[in-house]
């Protein structure tokens, strides 16, 4: 397996900056936000800039982030979420990013619709060369756990319906080591590596409670090893969104996340690509 840095990990650094800290830390990806880059232009910059330091550092973006509305609009709004959507796509393409992450809704509950709006994002997966992956968010009204996500990607009837597992979303809400096993390894496309705190139980934690790998109580040695016997040999990437690591210098965040991911990783039995 190859290790990442989610961006979001040392999210206050300016996006440059945050390639070459990523680079100089010793990862082989970064996971971009479309979010950073529109500041990036907005501020000036170029995409070729972007281009110019993932080239510098020799940094894969496996992974770009994220289309949202999808799932919650309809007529004329769905129509231009849509449009955004494609022109994320367009732009994770141009950055060589294999992979979309589509987020469901946040405060609308329920799952029935979900597949026509993913169904349409697979083929503007289709049509840009960027396959469209299925998100699954713990604390969220609609698409919160796998088992909901796999009723959704079975009702599209697509063959390239995928998911993104992350260890904080399986822990916060209660996703069992049966549930991922009885995933098929095609339908995982990627994999985020987390820590939840142990002072907030399960299900009542969101994004900013996740803690460094080492640091919290999910059992990420026994989920590692379940990926390894499926046959799971992509990217593991670390995403946080802590306060207290953003606070610290993001080399050494940086750095700290990935001594901890190659720990946990030799504790599983994982090779992991230098």
């Amino acid at each position: 397996m190859r290790l990442s840095l989610n961006s979001s990990t040392i999210k206050p650094v300016p996006l440059l900056d945050k390639i070459r800290v990523t680079g100089e830390a010793g990862y082989k990806g970064i996971e971009l936000w479309a979010v950073e880059l529109y500041e990036h232009v907005g501020r000036g910059g170029e995409i070729s800039d972007v281009e110019k330091a993932l080239s510098d550092y020799g940094l894969e973006v496996p992974c770009f982030i994220a289309v949202r509305n999808w799932g919650e609009s309809v007529d004329w709004e769905y129509k231009l979420s849509m449009d955004e959507a494609r022109r994320r796509f367009e732009l994770a393409a141009r950055l060589k990013a294999p992979l979309m992450v589509c987020t469901p809704p946040l405060i609308q509950p329920g799952i029935d619709h979900l597949h026509e709006g993913y169904n349409d994002l697979l083929q503007i997966g289709r049509e840009t060369g960027v396959q469209a992956v299925l998100e699954y968010i713990s604390f969220f009204a609609s698409l919160n756990n796998v088992e909901d996500t796999v009723t959704v990607m079975d009702n599209t009837g697509a063959d390239d319906c995928v998911t993104i597992l992350d260890a904080f979303h399986n822990w916060n809400n209660k996703t069992t080591l049966a549930d991922l096993e009885a995933l098929p390894l095609e339908r995982i496309a990627h994999y985020h590596i987390n820590d939840a705190n142990p002072n907030i139980p399960s299900g009542q934690q969101t994004d900013p409670d996740r803690v460094m790998i080492g640091d919290g109580v999910i059992d990420l040695k026994t989920e590692l090893e379940l990926l390894k016997g499926k046959g799971y040999d992509k990217w593991l990437s670390l995403e946080l969104f802590s306060q207290e690591w953003w606070d610290k210098d993001p080399l050494e965040t940086a750095k700290v996340g990935l001594e901890r991911m190659r720990e946990v990783a030799e504790s599983a039995g994982i090779e992991i690509e230098l």
